[in-house]
């Protein structure tokens, strides 16, 4: 158990109201001629200082956030463009939530937190793998995350749930992503109800979250890193929170069909520009 999550008294509020739209005069003259090469140093640099506090015992929740921050602002300077809407949906709730949203890309990993950690106490459910890689692992283990090996789906289920449960009775909210991994395309096949089961046992809302997040590609060889493409706008929005009843059922395709509808429409304004 860590108090490392405890929000401090100058927790940083990055996006305010209930949108966000990057400024259109974000973008630097370099970077955003050669996005990719102009990102990963300044991530990487983000990154190191960041370990560097957490080894330290000096990365309180503030400070997760205001990383974060950066990480958007150097998107930004790339001419990445980011949109977010809903933030409303859980800023004014009150109590822990389960967040249950689509997995795309590293992106909302480094991201998440500086939408929703300013309004609630927050961690992930997260590969075991991630919570050992190299470096990024010190900040990670700051935040408490509930971990999972992919390997036996009964033993993550327990470990969800029971982790999960222990975690949002002391205030922490939970982010899930329910695919096995990362991908553009939904598939209620690989989309498993984890996160409606968590609420469910727990007695918390579930708050629906959709994003596309592709302007961060995937990379060869190594997944994590690979091209930042501007062109794409990066997406994401938040759903009113569901309150789970009887078998979560009806939560579960609730949330999968506003994800769903996210990612259709943003796939049709993609379409109208280019057309």
């Amino acid at each position: 158990m860590t108090d490392a999550i405890v929000p401090a008294p100058d927790m940083p509020v990055p996006f305010t109201g209930d949108a966000y739209t990057t400024p259109t005069d974000a973008a630097g003259p370099i970077a955003r001629l050669f996005p990719t090469l102009a990102y990963y140093p300044m991530m990487a640099g983000i990154v190191y200082r960041a370990a560097a506090a957490a080894q330290r015992g000096e990365y309180p929740s503030s400070a997760w956030v205001g990383s974060s921050v950066e990480v958007v602002r150097a998107l930004e300077r790339t001419g990445v463009r980011l949109r977010i809407e809903g933030m409303e949906h859980f800023a004014r709730l009150e109590g822990p939530c389960v967040f249950v949203g689509n997995h795309m890309s590293t992106l909302e990993t480094f991201v998440l937190p500086a939408i929703i950690q300013p309004h609630k106490n927050v961690t992930y459910v997260v590969k075991q793998s991630l919570a050992d890689y190299p470096v990024f692992r010190h900040v990670l283990r700051t935040r408490d995350p509930i971990t999972v090996g992919r390997v036996n789906p009964r033993d993550d289920l327990a470990a969800v749930l029971e982790g999960g449960e222990e975690r949002l009775k002391r205030g922490i909210s939970i982010i899930i992503f329910p695919q096995a991994t990362r991908s553009d395309a939904l598939d209620p096949k690989t989309f498993n109800s984890i996160g409606v089961k968590l609420a469910r046992r727990a007695g918390v809302p579930v708050v629906p979250f959709a994003l596309k997040t592709d302007a961060w590609g995937t990379g060869w060889p190594i997944k994590d890193f690979g091209p930042i493409r501007p062109a794409r706008t990066v997406h994401f929005r938040f759903a009113a929170p569901l309150a789970v009843t009887g078998n979560g059922k009806d939560e579960q395709a609730a949330v999968y069909a506003f994800i769903e509808g996210c990612l259709a429409e943003w796939r049709n304004e993609i379409r109208a520009i280019s057309s």
